[in-house]
């Protein structure tokens, strides 16, 4: 522990020997600045609080590819890109080259051998898997029904409190509970009711937040400082690890409470089939390389779902209704379709959902995508790019590149999804990454979308959400986009909605 205080103690130094050199430069020449043997990290944790916005500029200014250089020896090395044709290229093109990789793997360990993690033939049974099981019209049922009673038994009841009293509350905080009981139910069948008056805390919810804050810590310590930490026991590290033995606890209350249910119901009806259920009936002759029968196989899918399920769908509600609140006349057309629809029948809510489309182009729920080559190879860009070097697509950034989107890249402007004709209109993955493209496009993209707009459509109906003034919205750097310091609103009853 002395030799680990001591060395994050020289960096600190270091770092603050440089800062009136850096102070006085110019915020790409910080950045761009290698510096021997920290290569470029001291430029980097300068900006650490800004990363974002940051690295829109720095990609804008360096066609939109960017080489960063860690210390020396540990293996920080990044190509940053958000070169459409690149993403083309590793995504679809020559996706076979392009894997988690080894590094990766390690980082994310957490998720042991689960989608997130997996490539090759593993990678292909899972997704095989859950696209069957996400687009089953039964599951599909049983969604539309576990959010729509979340709604009604939990949403709807704490909005008419928060109205009727008055309150100031964290809407952030709000999505997070509601996206959580809802995927928990969905994956496992039971609802852990955080969404109530009380606002519990939950254990396999905190853990989450450990989980999310120490990949984070791992992405921007050295690898043998993190490892090191991880050996000894200390600091995020040990959150991270008091967080797996959380998710391998309650995961098997949960696992072996449905094993008892599903042998006590014996061969049923797949409707309203939770997640959990159906990977324990999964049929290994069809998906030879799953284990339905092995605990560690249902642990690990568990935290998968329920990761996927809740951050990325509280983040985007978040952003969304924060843009809202900025952009009152889009609230005013999302209002006049609802109304259309209602009185004309409609299936569709074209502008709603180019809004929402538009508000994570802006603010993608997964801010970012690493890869790594298997062999050596040559991106579009001109890039040359190392076996098992580690590339990452920075999604923010890519939503706000001129090259990319024109001009108006940084507004928020919904119309840019809606054509002449009123359809919506459709964008190439590797342009608008927020679902991921080619073989790795998110199989549940219809399911989220379905529950957002369900969402959405509740709150704008029958509520006015207002944002205190003051507050500083700016995004936390992490494993998911979310809002550093949450989005504080009070809320107001529609009566003529």
């Amino acid at each position: 522990m002395a030799t680990l205080s001591l060395l994050e103690a020289s960096v600190a130094i270091f770092c603050f020997l440089i800062f009136h050199h850096l102070l006085f430069k110019k915020p790409h020449d910080r950045f761009l600045k290698n510096w021997p043997v920290l290569g470029m990290l001291p430029g980097f944790l300068m900006v650490l609080h800004r990363i974002y916005d940051f690295s829109v500029e720095v990609l804008e200014s360096t066609n939109l590819t960017f080489p960063f250089k860690g210390p020396w020896f540990t293996g920080m090395d990044i190509l940053v890109t958000v070169d459409p044709a690149n993403i083309h290229y590793m995504l679809s093109s020559n996706f076979s080259n392009y894997t988690k990789g080894a590094d990766f793997k390690e980082v994310f360990d957490v998720f042991g051998e689960m989608i997130f993690n997996s490539d090759g033939e593993l990678w292909k049974n899972q997704r095989r898997a859950a696209q069957y099981m996400l687009n089953h019209q039964g599951f599909q049922k049983f969604s539309m029904s576990a959010t729509r009673t979340k709604l009604d038994d939990g949403l709807v009841p704490l909005f008419d409190r928060f109205s009727k009293e008055e309150m100031v509350v964290d809407l952030q905080n709000v999505f997070q509970r509601f996206t959580f009981d809802t995927t928990f139910v969905l994956v496992t069948g039971f609802d852990p009711k955080t969404l109530s008056i009380g606002m519990p805390e939950d254990e396999y919810a905190k853990a989450l937040d450990d989980l999310g804050e120490g990949i984070v810590h791992r992405h921007i310590m050295p690898k043998f400082l993190w490892k090191l930490q991880k050996w000894i026991g200390f600091g995020q590290e040990k959150r991270m690890m008091e967080a797996d033995a959380t998710f391998d606890r309650v995961s098997a209350k949960y696992i072996l409470a449905k094993r008892n249910e599903v042998r006590a119901q014996g061969a049923t009806d797949p409707q309203h089939e939770d997640l959990l259920t159906s990977h324990m009936k999964l049929d290994t002759s069809k998906y030879e390389l799953l284990k339905p029968s092995d605990d560690k196989f249902l642990r690990d899918t568990i935290l998968a779902f329920n990761l996927a399920g809740r951050d990325t769908m509280a983040s985007a509600l978040s952003w969304f209704f924060w843009l809202l609140s900025e952009n009152p006349r889009v609230i005013t057309k999302i209002r006049q379709e609802i109304t259309n629809i209602n009185l004309h029948g409609q299936d569709k809510l074209v502008y709603l959902q180019a809004a929402l489309y538009e508000s994570m182009r802006l603010y993608p729920p997964v801010p970012f995508q690493r890869k790594s080559p298997i062999k050596p190879d040559l991106l579009p860009s001109g890039d040359k790019v190392d076996a098992n070097s580690t590339i990452m697509i920075f999604l923010y950034a890519l939503g706000r590149m001129r090259a990319v989107w024109g001009d108006d890249a940084m507004e928020f402007k919904p119309e840019r999804w809606v054509s002449q004709s009123g359809c919506l209109r459709h964008e190439p993955s590797f342009k608008f990454l927020t679902f991921n493209a080619g073989a790795r496009t998110c199989p549940g993209k219809q399911l989220a979308l379905t529950l957002m707009k369900t969402v959405a459509v509740e709150i704008i109906q029958n509520y006015d959400i207002k944002v205190i003034k003051g507050q500083k919205i700016e995004p936390d750097p992490g494993l998911i986009l979310y809002m550093k310091h949450g989005l504080r609103v009070t809320i107001t009853k529609r009566y003529s909605a």
